[in-house]
């Protein structure tokens, strides 16, 4: 495979993604990356509640804001590595014309984590 200049192989990365299969519909390849941003925007807004609730002086005990505001940070450090993941799976099922897998965070567990911290964050905060 070579790279966008014609010649030698092609070095993006990650390699085990784009040197597998052919180039796709680049509709599809940015509709992937599309979806990869929403999950980086949501680990942004994730991470600026965590903070921003133990910043603020808001009349909620300290340690349930403490808590609540430590299960948004790790909500938002693990969104971005479940977006990750997720973009390479579905980009290297589109170059090898393979189905696309299901979505890892809608699949099972990675949704209730997510619903569940969240609830659990929220909980805490109105408790």
């Amino acid at each position: 495979m070579s790279d966008d200049t014609g010649g030698g192989p092609d070095r993006r990365f990650p390699a085990r993604v784009y040197r597998q299969g052919t180039e796709p519909d680049a509709r599809f390849t940015l509709a992937n990356e599309r979806t990869f941003l929403a999950w980086i925007r949501t680990s942004l807004a994730l991470l600026a509640a965590g903070v921003a609730l133990e910043a603020l002086d808001l009349p909620i005990a300290p340690g349930l804001r403490l808590a609540a505001a430590l299960i948004l940070v790790l909500l938002g450090v693990l969104a971005p590595v479940q977006a990750w993941l997720g973009w390479m799976s579905a980009e290297r099922a589109l170059r090898l014309q393979r189905p696309l897998p299901a979505p890892r965070l809608s699949a099972g567990i990675g949704i209730g984590v997510l619903v569940a911290g969240i609830l659990i964050g929220a909980g805490l905060v109105l408790a």
